[in-house]
């Protein structure tokens, strides 16, 4: 393997602005998981008087208003991923991203201001409109700056990220609404975006015009990378192969299991009745923080494991399907968890579920630069993200209406089995992860 000297890392700095910009993304869209938690957010969103009694009915009510609400975050959040991909892979990854992280910060500044559900379907939209480019940015930009065989464990320590911003919600969030009221949660994590944007426009170029990088780190960052030829490839094109179909499987079943969990976790731990203990915003701070310290330690770990399979000889598909089998299998037991009456065996398994859906993640994300060329990267994420954001939309809009009716074991039943099907569809449909070569995308354009 080639290696690098000690000052030719600087394509590591370029994964820690992508670690930021993840861990505010997570933060701003992780607030409203926490904060539905609080009575008085429930009655204002539900329009009762503050002294009002807030009954079984109205908190079931408010539940499926909330599936709807995260349905619309969702769907905009499917539509903004085909638009971003789209829109990165022609105005390029800074421009792309800046647009996002600038359309995300002003709708989380904006749910500070609103005043009922129909005002916080709207502003959750217009935050899944702009969250949407988090991941195409960030996965085209390991493409840019990445050899192949590092990409699995960059993504795995930029999707850390996610963890840390719903561990920081955690600890931030209940504080300030304790302290200061549920509306100065959304506006002080709206701001951080801002300072990100400043931050990402400063820093982030091309490795190719950035004056920091040398030459040796340059060559290389290229050592095991195609050929870049201009293209415009249209997402019909692209829909036609198989690679972008395995894609699209493992972001549709996997993702919406890691959206419940970002969605209803709180929940879970504040209402149900079959733990010994619950939680409220008092005490949300240390099972949160160990169960998303555990899911960074996987996200790492698994993206690690690949990496350290294909050094070890083997072959992408043979390193990035075991991995991804090991993962599946971690989440089986987590159907457990809605049985058990230990607050800590709950928080156990939920925690090795986490960590095996990041580790899923980290090496999902390859897919997308191991098969296609690095120009198209975006679209081809984008196209995925939207099946995953489908698969999102379909199970929020259910979760409140199965969860007020039959409690929490069957969506924990549809964790354990989701990864498992996913892996063996994914196999089905590419039996072996053979890349699609930009000239054979250019030969069909001729």
């Amino acid at each position: 393997m080639q290696t690098t000297t000690t000052s030719g890392r600087f394509r590591w700095r370029i994964v820690a602005l992508l670690f930021l910009a993840t861990t505010i993304n997570y933060v701003d869209r992780q607030v409203l998981s926490f904060t539905m938690t609080d009575e008085v957010f429930r009655k204002e969103m539900l329009d009762l008087a503050p002294d009002a009694v807030l009954t079984k009915e109205a908190t079931d009510r408010f539940k499926v208003l909330y599936g709807d609400v995260d349905a619309a975050f969702k769907f905009a959040y499917a539509i903004g991923f085909l638009l971003v991909g789209w829109l990165i892979d022609r105005i390029g990854t800074k421009r792309g991203f800046a647009l996002g992280i600038t359309v995300w910060s002003i709708a989380g500044v904006l749910t500070a201001f609103v005043n009922n559900m129909v005002g916080l379907r709207w502003a959750r939209a217009l935050l899944g409109l702009g969250e949407a480019a988090n991941f195409p940015s960030s996965i085209k930009t390991i493409a840019e700056w990445f050899p192949r065989r590092e990409r699995s464990f960059a993504n795995g320590l930029f999707n850390a990220g996610a963890n840390v911003g719903i561990i920081l919600t955690a600890i931030a969030v209940p504080y300030l609404i304790l302290e200061y009221g549920w509306r100065s949660s959304f506006l002080v994590t709206g701001i951080l975006g801002f300072g990100l944007l400043v931050l990402w426009w400063l820093t982030y170029s091309k490795p190719e015009t950035n004056p920091k990088l040398s030459a040796d780190e340059l060559a290389y960052i290229r050592s095991d990378q195609e050929k870049v030829t201009p293209l415009k490839i249209s997402w019909g094109r692209l829909l036609g192969y198989k690679q972008t179909w395995a894609f699209a499987v493992g972001k549709f079943m996997a993702d919406p299991i890691w959206w419940f969990y970002m969605s209803w976790l709180p929940d879970f731990f504040n209402s149900n009745d079959a733990l010994d203990q619950k939680l409220d915003l008092k005490s949300f701070g240390v099972p949160f923080l160990i169960i998303y310290v555990v899911s960074d330690a996987g996200s790492i770990f698994f993206g690690w494991l690949t990496t350290q399979l294909m050094n070890r000889g083997w072959t992408a598909n043979r390193a990035r399907k075991t991995t991804m089998l090991i993962c599946a299998l971690c989440v089986v037991p987590i159907f457990f968890a809605a049985q058990t009456s230990s607050l800590t065996v709950a928080i156990a398994l939920i925690a090795l579920a986490t960590a095996a859906h990041q580790g899923w993640s980290a090496n999902m994300y390859t897919f997308a630069s191991d098969l296609f060329p690095r120009n198209v990267v975006a679209s081809v994420t984008g196209i995925g993200g939207m099946f995953g954001a489908v698969g999102g939309i379909l199970l929020a809009l259910l979760a409140g209406r199965i969860i007020t009716a039959f409690g929490y074991l069957p969506m924990f039943i549809i964790a354990s089995c989701a990864y498992l099907i996913a892996l063996a569809i994914i196999h089905l449909v590419l039996p072996k992860m053979e890349p699609v070569k930009a000239e054979e995308l250019t030969q069909e354009l001729v």
